[in-house]
């Protein structure tokens, strides 16, 4: 089974859409495929993720997976969902292979059911048409919207980004726990097993992601949750290799054929990978 990194970023600063990446972070710089290729050990696929709510930032990482030599087998890009010609947008984004998905940067939005409004629905109506998967970047407040979300669109393919970000540095749990649940119980979404590390205190161990992780492998199964490094943010937290280690570790109780799920069984049939492997 192939190993996948299937939630990855890379910028170029310059560009200046990342309103987000100020200059006081200690990851205020380009960072390159170049960068990524020493870390990444047996992984031999990627998953490219938006960074900047731009179509020019979807042209952009659709530029470097094409020039990233096999590197990258997809890309989740950005649109703008609410706009008058959202689904010809989107049909003519899909076109482009390498295109996965998109990503509406809802944690950002103080909106908090935004995706339900009846502006958007056309847009997501499209990207289920157009085979194009939905990338949930989103708070443990958005988790019960996303129900309605699943309910209204069966045929979206939801994967929840960074298991929907609990507090874990506050040790914030059982709302989170229970929603999450939820969501797993009554909707076909996945989850990607990324970002826990940024929501923990600076100095984790891996005691402090024990029961996040447990939980989700509970809830998803293997079949249904993909790891991602949330690359170079995850330099915020210990680096690419410290969650690495990590994972080896949280995933330890698993037997092979669940571990290589979801280190890329789960991320090769949720983004339609198969083909380009």
């Amino acid at each position: 089974m192939i190993h996948i990194d299937s939630h990855h970023h890379v910028w170029r600063v310059a560009r200046g859409d990342y309103h987000w990446l100020t200059p006081e972070l200690p990851i205020h710089r380009d960072y390159t495929l170049d960068d990524l290729r020493p870390l990444l050990g047996e992984i031999a696929a990627t998953v490219l993720v938006q960074a900047a709510p731009t179509e020019a930032e979807t042209a952009f990482i659709l530029t470097v997976a094409r020039g990233s030599r096999g590197l990258v087998r997809g890309v989740v890009g950005w649109t703008d969902l609410t706009a008058p010609n959202a689904a010809a947008r989107i049909a003519d984004l899909a076109r482009a292979p390498e295109l996965k998905g998109l990503r509406p940067m809802l944690q950002d939005i103080a909106e908090a059911d935004w995706i339900l409004r009846p502006a958007v629905q056309p847009a997501l109506i499209a990207m289920a048409q157009c085979g194009l998967r939905f990338d949930a970047l989103i708070k443990p407040r958005h988790l019960p919207i996303l129900l309605s979300l699943a309910e209204r669109h069966p045929d979206l393919r939801i994967v929840i980004d960074h298991a929907a970000k609990p507090a874990i540095a506050h040790g914030e749990f059982d709302v989170w726990a229970e929603d999450i649940a939820r969501v797993a119980r009554q909707t076909e979404a996945c989850c990607k097993l990324s970002g826990l590390v940024t929501e923990a205190l600076p100095h984790w161990q891996h005691d402090d992601l024990r029961r996040y992780v447990d939980h989700l492998i509970a809830c998803f199964g293997p079949a249904r949750l993909m790891w991602g490094s949330d690359w170079p943010v995850v330099d915020l937290a210990g680096g690419y290799a410290r969650w690495r280690e990590a994972t080896e570790h949280l995933l330890s109780g698993l037997d092979a054929p669940a571990r290589d799920a979801v280190l890329g069984g789960t991320a090769c049939i949720f983004y339609g990978l198969a083909e380009v492997l």
